[in-house]
């Protein structure tokens, strides 16, 4: 008889095999999972969950509002009872870590591939750099910055002119033809809905009164536009990215017989960061890869239908903590199918802190558009990463920066390097004393100098958005560019 009760824990366990906080994922899984891939108790730390996300995402599933292990109930019933609400906040309290592993890795220091090269701006000491977007394109080098909003040009010894103001910043700037680009003005950088972002087609040589073409108008916080003629009409149309805030989406603006333009929606959701354009299935028609950093974060991708539509396709998917940031299509394998390239690292909502995921990524396609990871290097705060041969060697190396990098710990970061040694196997390296000179939102590359060798411009952000309690910036907080000229001897120029 005494065997009783340990037959009776036998038998309960047996009756009920079901783990700590089982109820808590399946209920996750269902109602998170319904909008965006579901996100692992371990992806952030204790605090963070308690204290900022689960607050965030209460009202959106109808709990009202719920702070810490206060609740206050909603004025309408939501699709999650509070009984399944209080089961899902205990298995991301309980379950979560304390705190994250920080990632700091050794960089080597590189002072011989590039060379710092200051502009001539002798009002740095007294403003604050607010560059949102910077280009080399002919021997220039454009920018626009935040406050007093306008186009800038710097010569070859970074001397700078002013050019036309805009009404908001510029944050894209992509070449249409030589003397011909499409300027993408954000609106607000603000995470408002607010719909007056702009399209413009750019022209820098003509007269002042003919350097733009309006294209679009209250377009909701468009971050890029590309240049495709999606119907084979003849007639230019042009792919929109608008981020958004709660309301957004991938538009196009298609020109019609009378040179105006109508607004596609391709997919109307808030997010979209980044795109490529191309013929992706071989069938002679332009498709869109997209990149979404909102909510249910990933790649997908639109097949041209032939018939004014798209049909869509998801290749990678990303959880929401994840903050993607940007991708680019490469071939890394040289073997005729498009590779991905992709950076995470938006640190700027509900979870603001360190984040080991944060990185830069290579996805190789293994065949009908399914990816898998081959590579991955982190990097607090990656913001971009831009794939070329740096060095002439033959092989493809990455030029990254990270907005949201470990400033306090780790500020050389900012800005790195990696150079492939092998294939896929790279050397991650910082530049000497670049780190002092800002703090990196923007980056582009190109051949500045015409010397063959692909050299890097970047754009300092120093208002704000530091996520590190009781750290100021140590850097020069007025230097709205940085060039790096890059000291390797090129044969033939490969970057236009």
């Amino acid at each position: 008889m005494k065997s009783l009760p340990f037959l009776s824990l036998i038998f309960l366990i047996a009756c009920n095999p079901r783990e700590p906080h089982e109820k808590g994922k399946a209920l996750a899984t269902k109602y998170c999972g319904s909008c965006h891939l579901p996100v692992s108790p371990a992806l952030l730390d204790k605090d963070t969950w308690t204290k900022h996300v689960l607050p965030a995402m209460a009202p959106k599933v109808g709990i009202g509002v719920w702070h810490g292990d206060q609740y206050y109930p909603a004025a309408q019933k939501g699709a999650v009872s509070f009984e399944e609400w209080t089961e899902i906040a205990a298995y991301y309290k309980d379950l979560a870590p304390d705190k994250l592993s920080p990632v700091n890795k050794p960089l080597e220091e590189d002072s011989s591939t590039f060379s710092i090269q200051l502009p001539v701006w002798l009002e740095y000491k007294s403003t604050t750099a607010t560059t949102t977007m910077v280009s080399i394109h002919n021997k220039t080098i454009y920018s626009s910055r935040d406050e007093a909003a306008a186009m800038w040009t710097w010569d070859q010894q970074l001397k700078p002119t002013i050019g036309m103001k805009l009404e908001s910043a510029a944050v894209d700037m992509d070449w249409v033809t030589n003397d011909t680009a499409l300027l993408t003005c954000i609106g607000n950088l603000r995470a408002v809905d607010a719909p007056k972002g702009t399209l413009w087609k750019f022209v820098p040589g003509a007269k002042e009164n003919e350097q733009v073409q309006t294209i679009g108008l209250g377009l909701p916080r468009p971050v890029q536009s590309l240049a495709t003629d999606f119907n084979k009409d003849g007639k230019m149309d042009y792919l929109v990215c608008g981020f958004g805030h709660n309301y957004g989406g991938l538009y196009i603006l298609q020109q019609k017989a009378d040179g105006d333009y109508d607004k596609h929606s391709v997919w109307e959701v808030p997010g979209a960061i980044h795109a490529v354009t191309g013929d992706f299935n071989n069938d002679g028609w332009p498709d869109i890869m997209a990149l979404f950093a909102y909510a249910d974060e990933g790649i997908w991708l639109f097949l041209n239908d032939q018939k004014g539509g798209f049909q869509s396709k998801n290749l990678l998917r990303f959880p929401p903590v994840y903050g993607s940031t940007s991708f680019q299509v490469v071939d890394w394998n040289k073997d005729g199918k498009p590779d991905i390239l992709y950076t995470a690292g938006d640190n700027a909502d509900y979870s603001m802190i360190l984040k080991p995921y944060h990185g830069v990524y290579i996805y190789l396609n293994k065949g009908d558009f399914t990816y898998e990871q081959k590579y991955f290097y982190p990097i607090n705060g990656c913001t971009k990463a831009f794939a070329a041969d740096f060095d002439n060697d033959g092989d493809l190396d990455i030029a990254t920066i990270a907005f949201f990098a470990d400033l306090q710990h780790q500020p050389a970061e900012k800005f790195i390097w990696l150079e492939q040694t092998k294939d896929l196997q790279f050397t991650p390296r910082a530049i000497k004393n670049l780190g002092k000179e800002g703090r990196w939102i923007c980056m582009d590359v190109g051949d500045f100098d015409e010397d063959g060798a692909p050299d890097i411009v970047l754009g300092n952000y120093s208002r704000g958005f530091i996520i590190q309690d009781n750290f100021k910036p140590d850097w020069n907080t007025g230097q709205p560019i940085v060039l790096l000229k890059n000291n390797t001897i090129f044969k033939h120029s490969i970057v236009r």
